[in-house]
């Protein structure tokens, strides 16, 4: 048997169910939550996000949520990630629990799997500057010139991404992709037993993502957008990237209506979790857990297939 400390993932596309679930294993195998979502980090965003409540947390310890502002300067990266994450697993380890990554932000997951440490460097301002004032597309091919496999494993539209890919080759005279291999290291501290929540059914998902939108807006999402709205956040917003806030600003904006803007929350919540499939599935060590039709409400199954497995 393995002397490392183990650690549970749960993780999937979005409205997946990976937040219940999660919460359950906690409660079983006397664990707290390690956040994996690169939109619950901020303080205001909370409806959008699906954020849970205290009284979804159930009493269950969550890290990793709600730690920095959406108008914070500071840019929160991967290695901020990996770096707290390992520091709330050793806390939550030397409590005798069991840490449980939950989230379906796979980049977040990876790193911290695989243990990197990543490299530092001295950024270029100006030079980003002008990298910012380019076209997504052109950026793009810029980096599929100069580091195809990162260019691959990026998208078009993530330009922030793109930019800093394209940053660190020009800073360092090295590829992200080759950096990214210097500083994995040969084995990590702990025993990763990693479950993915499969939907073989994409409609069967989809018509969750759908309810699920509807539901926020029930809840105050619109509220709470336009909270920030009026209080100058708008760029803010944006720089965070955040579905169901993003399109929530054309909607203020007056260029467009709310149902419109409801309907493109919902498109780009799908296509996301598209990405997020395509992302997860690549991982051959992942314990897949199959949903349909029959066991999508109870997930009491789900959790019991797990518990066998574990």
């Amino acid at each position: 048997m393995s002397e490392k400390n183990k650690i549970m993932v749960v993780c999937g596309p979005t409205a997946g169910g990976k937040t219940y679930i999660s919460i359950e294993l906690a409660k079983i195998f006397n664990g707290e939550i390690i956040s994996a979502d690169s939109a619950q980090i901020y303080k205001e965003l909370n409806i959008g996000t699906a954020k849970p409540d205290i009284d979804e947390m159930a009493g269950i310890k969550h890290h990793l949520t709600d730690i920095i502002s959406i108008s914070d300067p500071y840019i929160y990266s991967v290695a901020d990630y990996v770096n707290q994450a390992g520091e709330c697993a050793e806390n939550i380890i030397q409590e005798k629990k069991l840490p449980v990554i939950c989230g379906g932000t796979g980049l977040y997951i990876d790193h911290f799997i695989k243990n990197t440490k990543f490299i530092e460097y001295a950024g270029d301002e100006d030079y980003k500057k002008k990298l910012n004032e380019l076209p997504n597309n052109e950026l793009h091919a810029m980096l599929t010139k100069i580091d195809p496999k990162s260019a691959q494993a990026i998208h078009v539209n993530n330009k922030k991404r793109v930019i800093r890919a394209i940053e660190i080759y020009h800073v360092t005279g090295k590829t992200k992709s080759e950096l990214d291999e210097l500083s994995q290291l040969e084995s990590g501290r702990y025993e990763f037993i990693k479950f993915g929540l499969r939907y073989n059914d994409r409609e069967l998902l989809y018509s969750r993502i759908n309810k699920r939108v509807d539901e926020m807006i029930y809840k105050g999402l619109c509220d709470e957008a336009y909270d920030l709205y009026k209080n100058g956040k708008k760029d803010d917003i944006i720089k965070t990237g955040a579905i169901g806030y993003v399109e929530l600003m054309d909607y203020f904006d007056g260029c467009c209506g709310l149902d419109e803007a409801v309907g493109k929350i919902k498109q780009n919540t799908r296509n996301y979790a598209k990405r997020q499939i395509t992302w997860f599935k690549r991982d051959e060590n992942t314990i897949w857990i199959d949903i349909d039709a029959d066991i999508i409400d109870n997930p009491e199954i789900i959790i019991k297939k797990i518990c066998e497995i574990y």
